[in-house]
């Protein structure tokens, strides 16, 4: 059978995706103890080389978007396969710390190239407007990236140690990642320049003179929310009361839930407006929140549906958003600067979240219900060109 062009392209690219997040910024959780003991580290050091590879790729964001418009994503996508196995092989292959913290910076420079933004950017320039529905897609596959390859890194680490899993997850991505965005990728052109409308056709909505301050404060406050709650999650939970099963179990109801919602989103909701479908995700996430403050640890399965599910919803919304405010022309460059100060902030979001849950334990939530009240207010000013 047949499989259609945008299918086969949304499977290649949510397997690939899946991939890159596993071999990356999910690396850490289980390769981080044992890369740091043997050099004699302290696992926050290690955790601050990570850190310091996220900004790298942050701020080298607008330059890739920028790239991807004129020259289409393919490439780009290529090249994030070839840094990802050099980072990969040089943190197997590191004898000290500045050999380890280089290929943590070469694995950031594979990141900058290979994750959600370059993707979205490479489905603008194949589908233009139409990108929507594959965005969710590809989101919908690769949000599998953590239940897989937490279990995975866990497996090659027991067998083969953590240089072992290093070096295999630089096979998988030349031997499946970049086969993947070669053969199944087509090369496309970047998104078309905006065509001056006929003279009797209907206007677009205009455009808010703020709409990409908007954006990028909507972009970083969620992305904050997901760097602090990520990293302390289950840490949050016990200091609202649960014991160390409950917080477990609570906790891994987040994957589940982000999959879940955008299943919903992919079918029962494609239809609802990107804006309608962002802000609805800010206030589950404000309402999680203020769940587990009033609730206590009772409440902690429901703040996590609550929580996962509008994260998984904001994952699909920060790619869909600048597409149906301004349109495809431009979209890689535009998604770079939006992105970036977001991935700055998540950086160190970790760390001061965690110094709020140390001083003021579950009271620390109020933060996170803030900055999603902020978001869902600062979208009220947005509306999507027609």
């Amino acid at each position: 059978m047949r499989v259609p062009p945008t299918t086969r392209v949304v499977l290649a690219l949510g397997v690939a995706q899946t991939l890159a997040w596993a071999s990356s910024y999910y690396l850490p959780a289980i390769l981080a103890r044992p890369m740091a003991a043997e050099f004699g580290l302290s696992t926050a050091t290690l955790y601050g080389f990570f850190s310091a590879s996220l900004l790298l790729a942050a701020l080298l964001g607008p330059w890739v978007g920028r790239v991807i418009d004129r020259r289409g994503g393919r490439g780009v996508l290529l090249a994030s396969n070839l840094l990802f196995a050099a980072g990969l092989a040089g943190l197997a292959l590191a004898q000290g710390p500045l050999s380890l913290a280089l290929g943590w910076g070469v694995l950031g420079l594979g990141m900058a190239l290979g994750l959600y933004d370059t993707a979205f950017a490479t489905l603008a320039g194949l589908f233009g407007s139409a990108a929507k529905g594959p965005i969710t897609g590809i989101t919908l596959l690769a949000g599998f990236a953590s239940t897989i390859g937490w279990p995975l890194s866990t497996l090659m680490e027991a067998e083969f140690g953590w240089r072992g899993a290093c070096l295999g997850w630089a096979v998988l991505h030349l031997a499946l990642g970049l086969p993947l965005h070669r053969w199944l990728v087509p090369p496309a052109p970047p998104p078309a320049p905006l065509s001056r409308p006929a003279a009797d056709a209907p206007p677009d909505a205009p455009v808010p003179a703020n709409a990409m301050a908007v954006l990028i404060f909507f972009s970083a406050a969620v992305t904050v929310v997901a760097g602090a709650i990520g990293a302390h999650l289950p840490g949050l939970i016990l200091a609202a009361g649960a014991t160390p099963e409950h917080a477990l179990l609570a906790a891994s109801l987040t994957g589940p839930a982000q999959v879940g919602a955008r299943l919903l989103q992919f079918s029962l909701l494609r239809r609802m407006p990107t804006l309608l479908v962002a802000q609805l995700a800010c206030l589950m996430q404000a309402a999680g929140a203020l769940v587990l403050l009033l609730a206590g640890a009772p409440g902690a399965i429901v703040f996590v549906l609550l929580y996962g599910a509008g994260a998984g919803m904001h994952t699909i919304a920060k790619g869909t958003l600048p597409l149906a405010i301004f349109g495809p022309a431009g979209y890689g460059a535009r998604q770079g600067i939006i992105s970036a100060p977001g991935r700055i902030l998540q950086a160190g979001a970790p760390l001061g979240f965690g110094l709020l849950l140390a001083q003021f334990g579950a009271a620390a939530a109020w933060a996170t219900a803030a900055l999603s009240l902020a978001a869902f207010l600062a979208l009220l000013a947005l509306r999507p060109r027609r």
